[in-house]
């Protein structure tokens, strides 16, 4: 059997349960990368199934499906969140003011090109300012200080593609993680920075990442405390809810999973207060930074 890099395949000793894309082929071996799964693994040739079109159409129409669950579910909080904020702020007014929202600005490092691009879609489809930047893992810590002096963002998001390798150490082991150990590295620069969790709200990690190393250095949000696979998108879903939540609140750990493709047994965090202020007066034509809502 051939296999063509750049092709859609399943693994057949894994029921073909997650759809990934061929990254490189070397001799009998290949290096698979998830579809919608934050995802990176290697296969031998004959353990990979080439995925008809019919069969990527149904997994593409049932992850939408979930996709669309989470942006509903993100859309009716937001609008609840919004009610409560202003309602809060106007009190003691005789006339409800019209105030804008300078929400949290996020840096997303992402070690997909393709994800980044989804990502960076998602955000401005939920009115969160995003600056991307697409590096391979590796590289993410000797870029990380330069990156956050130039965007100065409240919220840093840092992932890309991991994987847990029972063949290589148990659970405890970082070592048997491909990429934690450079999210890590990312989250640790990032706090020698920032110390103050509320000062600069960090996301870090991928499918099977390390979660208990990952939160130990740092970060507010992290995946994955089963060691299962993440979502694509669900990063995008955690910093935006940060972005949109007011400064003087907590946000509900709960609300902000259950926001999330993927849910409490890949995704994780501690208690963490928003990064978005009310101003007034609100000015017609404001930028997307400011603006009310989208």
């Amino acid at each position: 059997m051939t296999i063509q890099v750049g092709e859609v395949v399943g693994r057949l000793s894994y029921n073909c349960d997650v759809l990934f894309r061929v990254l490189a082929v070397t001799g009998n071996s290949t290096t698979l990368v998830g579809e919608e799964m934050r995802l990176l693994a290697d296969a031998p040739i004959d353990d990979l199934k080439p995925m008809s079109l019919k069969e990527r159409e149904m997994n593409k129409s049932r992850v939408k499906e979930q996709e669309e669950v989470s942006y509903r579910l993100f859309r009716q909080d937001a609008k609840l969140m919004k009610r409560r904020q202003e309602y809060q702020a106007g009190s003691g007014y005789e006339e409800s003011p019209h105030f804008f929202e300078m929400r949290g600005r996020v840096l997303h490092v992402d070690g997909d090109a393709n994800y980044l691009n989804r990502c960076t879609e998602l955000y401005n489809k939920l009115g969160v300012p995003v600056y991307g930047v697409h590096l391979e893992e590796k590289e993410m810590p000797a870029q990380m200080t330069s990156l956050l002096e130039m965007v100065q963002p409240d919220i840093l998001v840092v992932t890309g593609h991991d994987a847990y390798s029972k063949a290589k150490g148990n659970k405890d082991d970082l070592k048997a993680y491909r990429h934690t150990k450079y999210f890590a590295e990312c989250v640790r620069t990032a706090r020698n920075s920032i110390q103050n969790r509320d000062g600069l709200l960090i996301f870090a990690g991928a499918c099977q990442s390390h979660f208990e190393t990952l939160i130990r250095a740092g970060a507010n949000f992290a995946s994955s405390p089963n060691r299962v696979n993440i979502h694509a998108l669900d990063p995008v879903y955690i910093a935006s809810r940060l972005s949109r939540t007011s400064f003087t609140e907590t946000v509900n750990l709960w609300d902000v999973l259950r926001n999330t493709i993927t849910g409490q047994k890949g995704l994780g965090g501690i208690e963490t207060k928003g990064c978005m202020r009310l101003g007034l007066p609100y000015q017609e034509g404001q930028n997307e930074e400011t603006s009310q809502d989208r």
